[in-house]
């Protein structure tokens, strides 16, 4: 198995590293870090146990797979010795509106470029990666990827011009979902509920229907259809969404999130 280095020490780096060393078949010896204060890298590989790099060289000595992890804003002003270190190497990005075409600038000379798009839950492994690749990639490569993305839970490749939507549906979406919670919280306290019942409440609901509807793997209208009695309460709360357009609101939200990533992207 080849050796995993990662540039960036962050949240969806160190998610990424305790997913590949929970599942296997990595072991701390095949990862290694490196970060720009070398604080979050540091505090990473005392954790994991993996290996801690002290320089770009000693990261990229036995690596064939670089994923970079550190800010988006970071890499218009990458190290240019990263274009010789990344020779011949995979290089997977996680860094948010980064095209291809600016990987590239700062790659050129690896052997494929990955951009992917994960979201929060897969800090848990419980989380959905788009992505898509400069060129089609070798059955090596789609080894080390799934290997990469499974760590954080599901994948699905697209389009690069997709990935603006992905970010606006999955990206942006556990959000929404949070936000969703709040207000059915909130909505539990007002109908005369304490604050923890309703909360526990709340987020068991959301946990539960998503996990049936993952499970039942059909559309949720017929799981919704199933709940809802002609003229009973799941009716009469329906019909209060429906006179606020919930689903239309639902669309401009993800729109809208997809256009603002459209924008960060165009010059990326």
């Amino acid at each position: 198995m080849s050796k995993i280095a990662f540039l960036g020490a962050g949240n969806m780096a160190a998610a990424m590293v305790d997913g590949l060393l929970n599942k296997g078949p990595l072991k701390p010896a095949d990862l290694i870090c490196l970060s720009g204060s070398q604080q979050t890298a540091t505090a990473l590989a005392n954790r994991t146990g993996i290996r801690l790099a002290g320089s770009l060289e000693s990261l990229m000595l036995e690596a064939d797979t670089l994923v970079v992890a550190f800010k988006p804003q970071h890499l218009a002003a990458a190290d240019p010795r990263l274009a010789l270190l990344t020779q011949g190497r995979l290089v997977v990005s996680v860094l948010a509106g980064k095209k291809l075409a600016s990987l590239e600038r700062v790659f050129p000379q690896a052997r494929n470029l990955v951009r992917t798009m994960p979201n929060t839950p897969g800090q848990i492994g419980a989380g959905i990666t788009g992505w898509s690749a400069k060129a089609n990639l070798q059955v090596a490569d789609r080894a080390i990827l799934d290997l990469l993305l499974g760590a954080l839970g599901l994948s699905v490749e697209v389009a690069e011009p997709d990935l603006d939507a992905v970010t606006g549906v999955s990206g942006s979406g556990p959000a929404y979902v949070f936000e969703f919670a709040a207000a059915l919280r909130d909505a539990g306290v007002a109908a005369g509920l304490s604050h923890a019942t309703a909360e526990k409440l709340a987020v068991e609901t959301l946990l539960g229907a998503g996990r049936l509807l993952a499970r039942k793997q059909i559309d949720p209208e017929v799981l919704r259809n199933q709940v809802t009695s002609p003229n009973g309460t799941t009716f009469a709360g329906l019909q209060r969404l429906a006179a606020g357009d919930f689903r239309g609101l639902i669309r401009e939200t993800v729109l809208a999130a997809t256009a603002r990533s459209r924008e960060l992207s165009r010059d990326s």
